[in-house]
């Protein structure tokens, strides 16, 4: 493990229960705010993977991992990225929050010992999504747009709740339509979600407004 993270992983005992040891690392690095969107992005992201025929656990452990870098401060990720050898865009540099999903995933292969390539992947693009995302990639993205982190009702939620019971690229085009609009508003758009929306548009026979 790297000394970066075995730092940050310090005096946080792992059991092999996912919840547990989130719960506990995020408590441990005041972070505990955290604790109630993951553990609502693990469940429904469970729920997710068994409706589609998915891997259940895998998605529930990746909705519980998904902002486990929360315990890194923003203005110390990029830093931290580099210390590990990941690759940052300048989109991620100019806006390092966004940051986050890279380093959930590299804490969770580290520290948690996660090896399942879906699981990392699902965790590794949860904010933005990407080109050729995976099944269990769009669960765990739309899991966490569902039970989104901010107070009251997410305004896309009837749609996104009503699209995904039918398919999961439609209910991901609820989000990124909703986020496309107000891109201009956006402090960056990352291109991963450029090329997801551009891709999961085109197969629904719709292209994004230029």
């Amino acid at each position: 493990m790297h000394p970066c993270l075995a730092a940050l992983a310090e005096a946080v005992p792992r059991t092999g229960d996912a919840g547990a040891d989130v719960t506990a690392l995020l408590a441990y690095h005041g972070r505990a705010d955290t604790v109630g969107h993951s553990m609502r992005v693990a469940a429904e992201a469970k729920r997710l993977a068994r409706h589609w025929g998915e891997d259940a656990a895998g998605a529930e452990t990746a909705g519980w991992l998904h902002d486990v870098s929360a315990i890194v401060p923003v203005e110390e990720r990029i830093g931290l990225a580099g210390q590990l050898g990941l690759d940052v865009l300048p989109e991620e540099r100019a806006f390092p929050m966004i940051m986050h999903q890279k380093l959930s995933a590299a804490i969770a292969q580290a520290v948690f010992g996660i090896t399942d390539p879906a699981v990392l992947s699902a965790i590794g693009c949860h904010t933005t999504l990407k080109a050729g995302a995976s099944p269990l990639d769009k669960i765990v993205f739309v899991a966490d747009k569902m039970q989104w982190d901010q107070a009251g009702d997410a305004p896309y939620l009837r749609a996104i709740t009503g699209a995904v019971e039918r398919s999961l690229d439609q209910a991901v085009l609820v989000y990124l339509d909703y986020l496309w609009r107000q891109r201009a508003t956006l402090s960056v758009v990352h291109p991963w979600l450029v090329q997801a929306y551009r891709q999961l548009s085109l197969n629904e026979l719709r292209t994004p407004e230029s």
